[in-house]
């Protein structure tokens, strides 16, 4: 066995202790160095192999620069490339030690030699490919090497093409805007880790980032450019309680990313998370993935409701299908008011957080605007029946009965891109 979840603290996971072999770190080379010793008869007389760091391209102070890790981009099918969204990578590691990420552990920050990469992205865009998931931590952390690449995807843009990366927040520079705001709409994804605005927060887990900056940068890439930004927030870190949360969450509705995720703290082995747990009472789910269960600042209770916050933010805000109704929703206190939605909808669906139809959702909603919080009902309709309209299905009749507006038979169009940023770009 091998991967990050056994690479550490394996002597008190049960699964390490019935594995004839278990190989810590990056396993590239290693796994196939184990498995040509065993088919040759040359069983290894130690259970536990760190894998030494391949060489996943160039770095200083190596003496002959070059890759070892094979790109293994050949290996994906006529039925990956029509199907996925193909997985890529042209770095590993992360420069920043935030204390919650697996990511920190990995050090140095390692890019793949640019030329034969882009040969292999051509290979792919020739072979039909036109979704490109990128995996790299800090995409955005070599400017140059970051422009070259969005470079090379801009001047093969046409219709359907996808990438996403993940970005530092408070690093783009003019020379990076300048390419950026080049791209159509819909083409580009970022993902950009915030995950609090806390500085007490950020200072307990070793987080570094500069908010004016930050704040600066989302502004610009929501005024000036067509990407569809996906911005993560993390419940549960130590030193934040729910109201500090939910300052920073109003803080992040107002910079308007398309999409937030609310995510649960996870305790992942091997991260220096722990040392906060005696001091802040951090409590973790034994079993994956590993979610925090309470803090000395969140009860259980707390987190519970928390994390029935998150599925339903995902249902009604990140599925882009209510991003009208959105605006009449969270009005003057974003926070606030989507927790009072939050409660409501767990009482009125009878502890439901899935399996809930886009009909009753929307039913929900009108029910809970017009009933709980006063709005008027035409206005609410309008918004409900704009929103269908506008990702072309059909609205509740109910609903449509009392909205001033009509369906809109306009003939569906072809999507550029995946169905959920296509519904925020609509």
């Amino acid at each position: 066995i091998g991967g990050p979840e056994v690479s550490h603290e394996t002597d008190q996971q049960e699964i390490c202790r019935v594995a004839d072999f278990v190989i810590t770190g990056e396993a590239d080379l290693a796994f196939a160095e184990l498995c040509a010793q065993l088919l040759s008869g040359r069983r290894p007389l130690i259970r536990r192999i760190d894998a030494t760091l391949p060489e996943f391209g160039e770095r200083p102070g190596m003496a002959i620069p070059g890759l070892r890790v094979a790109l293994p981009y050949d290996e994906y099918t006529v039925t990956d490339l029509a199907n996925r969204v193909i997985y890529v990578e042209a770095s590993r590691g992360c420069p920043f030690s935030c204390e919650f990420c697996l990511s920190s552990l990995d050090v140095p920050v390692r890019n793949v030699p640019l030329k034969p990469f882009l040969a292999e992205m051509t290979k792919l865009f020739d072979r039909g490919c036109r979704q490109f998931k990128f995996v790299d931590r800090t995409f955005n952390l070599n400017l140059n090497f970051a422009k070259s690449i969005l470079q090379f995807f801009l001047d093969r843009y046409e219709p359907g093409l996808f990438v996403h990366f993940e970005m530092v927040p408070d690093r783009l520079p003019e020379g990076l805007r300048e390419i950026i705001r080049r791209f159509p709409a819909g083409s580009l994804q970022f993902e950009v880790g915030i995950q609090t605005f806390e500085p007490i927060v950020e200072k307990l887990i070793s987080r570094r980032q500069d908010h004016a900056r930050l704040e600066d940068n989302l502004r610009w890439l929501r005024a000036e450019t067509g990407v569809h930004v996906h911005a993560d927030l993390i419940v549960g870190l130590p030193g934040e309680d729910v109201a500090s949360f939910g300052r920073g969450f109003d803080k992040l509705v107002a910079l308007g990313p398309q999409e937030i995720q609310v995510g649960i703290l996870k305790r992942l082995r091997g991260t220096p998370i722990t040392r906060h747990d005696v001091e802040w009472g951090m409590v973790y789910s034994p079993t994956p993935p590993y979610e925090v269960l309470q803090t000395k600042l969140v009860s259980f209770a707390e987190m519970q409701r928390m994390r029935r916050f998150s599925r339903y933010w995902d249902l009604v805000a990140n599925s882009g299908s209510f991003t009208g109704t959105l605006k009449v929703l969270l009005a003057d206190a974003p926070f606030e008011r989507f927790m009072a939605l939050n409660d409501w909808l767990f009482e009125k669906s009878g502890g439901r957080t899935h399996a809930i139809s886009l009909h009753t959702l929307a039913e929900l909603l009108f029910e809970h605007l017009t009933e709980s919080r006063g709005i008027d009902c035409t206005l609410v309709a309008d918004a409900i029946v704009a929103d269908f309209n506008r990702t072309q299905r059909d609205a509740p009749a109910a609903i449509l009965k009392l909205a001033t507006i009509r369906p809109d038979l306009r003939p569906r169009r072809d999507r550029v891109s995946p169905s959920r940023q296509a519904r925020h770009s609509a």
